[in-house]
């Protein structure tokens, strides 16, 4: 597995060995003890989530507060996703700045986002399963959310607005300077 930190060096783009042939591949997804090592400390994933979509479905931009906070390991099993992290801690000289990868069934990249950061995604192909390991469970109390098109923070999620597809509660989500409750 390479573990690459990105512009926020605190997230990191995994990318796992994938052994092929004409039979098909294998694929180590995760190993703990390597994971823990690249990342510097351990975290104890608790709950696996899976979800399918459509292309235009946009989810998040999403995180919970403390105690409650959860660092995700995200990969996307069938199709492609942009996949965004924000920081969103106050005191951090990369606070409100993001990271942006694309991960596909193809290339298999995955992307750690630790506490401190929210999370969404966009699908960019006809429909994709995206899976996800968390270290918290959802906390609905504690839930909280920022705008995708929040003009400070300038994501370009690869696609037009028409052709995004939101929930009801995503598409009421405020700006992050708006967000009175954020991490520290």
């Amino acid at each position: 597995m390479k573990f690459t930190p990105q512009s926020i060096p605190e997230v990191i783009l995994i990318e796992p060995k994938v052994h092929g042939d004409d039979r098909g591949y294998f694929s180590e997804t995760f190993r703990q003890d390597l994971f823990e090592e690249a990342i510097g400390y351990k975290v104890n994933f608790i709950q696996d989530n899976e979800s399918k979509s459509k292309k235009g479905v946009l989810r998040g931009l999403h995180y919970q507060l403390p105690p409650h906070a959860q660092a995700k390991l995200v990969r996307v099993i069938e199709g492609s996703v942009l996949d965004v992290a924000v920081d969103i801690r106050k005191s951090s000289p990369t606070y409100g700045q993001h990271v942006a990868a694309e991960l596909t069934s193809t290339n298999k990249h995955q992307l750690f986002v630790p506490h401190g950061f929210a999370h969404g995604f966009v699908v960019l192909s006809d429909s994709a399963t995206f899976a996800y390991k968390v270290d918290n469970y959802y906390a609905p109390k504690y839930d909280r959310g920022i705008a995708f098109n929040d003009p400070k923070l300038d994501i370009d999620w690869r696609l037009t607005t028409k052709e995004f597809q939101l929930s009801d509660k995503d598409a009421k989500l405020s700006n992050l300077c708006d967000q009175n409750q954020l991490f520290t």
